[in-house]
């Protein structure tokens, strides 16, 4: 026997592409229980719907009767019981042509999306799509997946199938043998193009998965090793950033966001550097094997995961501008690159004596860095991990323990003298602390901490 929450947990996001037209009478409902529940065709009401949205009553615009015309029918087709449903929220997409409900079913939370049925061909590899309106087979046909490709005809007499909700029965329409798929725990993709039109699948297949426990299939599989031979997109590693597809840049940040915050990220990950699938990020990233231990210590010091992901690429910045990462991350990213060399020149630089505390605290606070990117730094397994950790939970907060103020009071006349005194108090009062707390940092040798440490 199968689950429903197999079927109910795989969503496949809106495509990002005009539509024109308009529908005919083709409806297609997905229902996601983000409590991991399933959720019974028979039990949205239309009326319920209907009044929450607030077309019960007033005057109605041409506009308005045939949303109210729609939910009325959406409202038959899933059962058209009696039942308390309240609609929580509403967003609508209207150049996608679709949806979003948010809904309340017995004090249980539901995620409704409502989409007409669509058709899309890909006029170059990685680009958009284009979108319009189309058959129910079509729409089944776009999918990423076989499991994926897979209807619920509500509401139809006979049938394998017969005997579901409403006045008929149900027949599952399922062309592309989702069902098999889905009962041998099979990541299947529908055509010999899949992944040269959209890239961002095979990081669809690591996060389901992830999520599901399934396997891609070898002949999946073996389309993705082809596709990334030959390279069929337009950008190449080394172009500007700007030049590259969307299924490389904006849409692959979107699956990477989606892997790294809701999916088990070390298996879904783990299963993209095994088919070889992070070259698509950085060809450096693909060979990372350091990237587990910087997620564990980004997760417990507060950092963004995919920086701290792309913090072990060859070109951390050139990736986090190619996927069009928020700004904020970028500039994390070129600090932690000064940082890091920062650290490796000061390496290079000391034969083997102490440096005193205060001497990190210049190091660590010079120009062009951050505590964000030392935080970073530290993640990404730089050395020496002592004062990097002590700057970061001590250090950097103690200040001189006599102000400015004081100073003048004293005698000392402002200005870049006071500046200086107030340098040298504040060094002197950590090297004191540094002191007093136990043995002073030493500076690494040539091999670097382990994973572990």
């Amino acid at each position: 026997a199968i689950g429903q929450r197999a079927v109910h947990d795989v969503r496949v996001p809106g495509d990002p592409a005009d539509i024109g037209g308009a529908p005919e009478d083709i409806l297609i409902a997905q229902v996601e229980d983000i409590f991991a529940g399933g959720v019974g065709a028979g039990e949205v009401a239309a009326g319920g719907v209907q009044n929450a949205l607030g077309f019960a009553s007033g005057a109605r615009r041409v506009e308005d009767e045939e949303r109210v015309l729609g939910i009325k029918g959406l409202g038959r087709m899933l059962g058209g019981g009696g039942g308390d449903l309240i609609v929580r929220a509403v967003r609508e997409h209207g150049a996608y042509g679709t949806v979003e409900l948010e809904l309340e079913l017995d004090g249980q939370l539901l995620l409704l999306d409502v989409a007409t049925a669509r058709s899309e061909t890909y006029g170059q590899a990685g680009e958009n799509p284009s979108v319009c309106f189309g058959s129910l087979a079509d729409d089944l046909a776009r999918r990423d997946f076989s499991i994926n490709a897979m209807a619920l005809g509500i509401g139809a007499a006979g049938g394998p199938g017969g005997g579901g909700p409403g006045d008929g029965g149900s027949i599952l329409l399922d062309p592309h043998a989702g069902l098999a798929d889905l009962g041998g725990r099979r990541l299947r993709l529908l055509h010999s193009q899949s992944l040269r039109d959209d890239p961002t699948r095979i990081v669809r297949a690591a996060r389901y998965g992830a999520r599901l426990g399934f396997e891609l299939d070898p002949g999946s599989l073996l389309q993705w090793q082809q596709t990334l031979a030959c390279w069929p997109w337009s950008w190449h590693p080394g172009d500007p950033a700007a030049s590259a597809p969307p299924a490389l840049g904006t849409r692959l940040r979107m699956e990477l966001d989606l892997l790294l915050e809701r999916e088990r990220a070390g298996l879904a990950l783990a299963a993209l550097q095994s088919w070889g699938a992070l070259a698509l990020v950085d060809r450096g990233l693909q060979a990372d094997q350091q990237w587990r231990r910087r997620l564990h210590w980004a997760g417990r010091l507060g950092l963004p995961p995919l920086a701290a992901l792309l913090a072990g690429a060859d070109q951390p910045v050139a990736a986090a501008e190619r996927l069009q990462i928020p700004h904020r991350q970028q500039r994390l990213l070129a600090q932690f690159l000064v940082v890091r060399q920062r650290l490796a020149e000061a390496a290079e630089a000391a034969a083997g004596p102490s440096w005193p505390a205060s001497r990190w605290c210049h190091l660590l606070e010079a120009p062009g860095g951050s505590p964000e990117a030392v935080a970073l730094a530290l993640a990404a397994g730089c050395w020496p991990r002592r004062p990097l950790l002590r700057w970061l939970l001590r250090w950097r907060h103690l200040r001189a323990e006599q102000g400015a103020r004081q100073l003048i009071a004293a005698g000392l006349a402002a200005g870049p003298l006071l500046g200086q005194r107030l340098r040298q108090l504040r060094a002197e009062r950590i090297d004191r602390e540094a002191t007093s707390r136990g043995s002073l940092p030493q500076m690494p040798s040539n091999t670097p901490p382990n994973e572990a440490d």
